[in-house]
């Protein structure tokens, strides 16, 4: 009874022990992420950091929570596993671990559902962001329609149309120009069927080419992972005059 004692003591110990270690690098997983973006001073950069690391990052510190409370799960009633039997000690183990596997389903689920919506609004609020230029002048961001009719020196290639949005800035008191390009495959929109943001471009395809005096028109076909709905947008591809130089 004593070593037992003495056992489940120990045992407890260390299982609180590692839900504290656990916790710990969850938080500091989290603020590496938040520093490594706070330390990215360009708004494109920073956009680029985030849409490439910050599910990732949330993911792994999910994950830290959940063995957290694995090991805080085999604390629960060892008092009783010292009045009773050791078996009972076997069995908590068991539902531990059987727990945890639900839980790392459960939540991979959550987060691959519901963060995106959090992910895409904090990228839209870096994209939206006013720039500020070289002389220190805050830039403009042209509108869609601006941006077909803006020349945008050898940056906007026909055979770069595919899922390619360009944002273009502009410093009307010194005329400074910033392009930048973002990839429309690498995000997820909202389902209009399911409402969560779990629907990407599947493919696309080019119904009109653009002409010198012409606009051409770009097929997207979107589908949900979550719930298969599909759709299709079209997007006007500006004249061939004014994607090259």
């Amino acid at each position: 009874m004593e070593t037992t004692s003495t056992f489940m003591r120990a045992w407890d110990q260390y299982m609180y022990m590692g839900a504290g270690v656990c916790v710990v690098i969850a938080v500091l997983i989290l603020l590496y992420h938040e520093f490594k973006v706070f330390q990215i001073k360009d708004y494109k950069e920073k956009y680029d950091y985030v849409n490439l690391h910050e599910i990732r990052y949330f993911w792994y510190a999910v994950m830290a929570f959940i063995l957290a409370g694995t090991f805080f799960a085999n604390t629960i009633a060892s008092r009783a596993i010292e009045v009773h039997s050791m078996r009972w000690f076997y069995v908590r183990t068991f539902i531990a671990l059987g727990l945890t596997v639900i839980a790392y389903f459960v939540f991979f689920s959550l987060v691959k559902i519901y963060y995106p919506r959090y992910v895409e609004r904090r990228l839209m609020r870096l994209r939206n962001t006013p720039r500020v230029s070289p002389s220190g002048n805050v830039m403009r961001k042209l509108s869609d329609s601006e941006v077909q009719e803006h020349h945008v020196e050898g940056s906007v290639k026909v055979s770069e149309i595919h899922s390619v949005d360009y944002d273009v800035w502009v410093d009307e008191k010194t005329g400074f120009k910033k392009i930048e390009k973002y990839h429309a495959y690498e995000h997820a929109e909202e389902c209009s069927e399911c409402g969560y943001y779990t629907m990407k471009i599947d493919k696309e395809e080019i119904e009109e080419h653009p002409t010198a005096s012409n606009t051409g028109l770009l097929l997207k076909h979107f589908k949900c992972s979550y719930c298969g709905h599909r759709e299709q947008h079209e997007v006007i591809i500006a004249r061939l005059s004014e994607n090259v130089t």
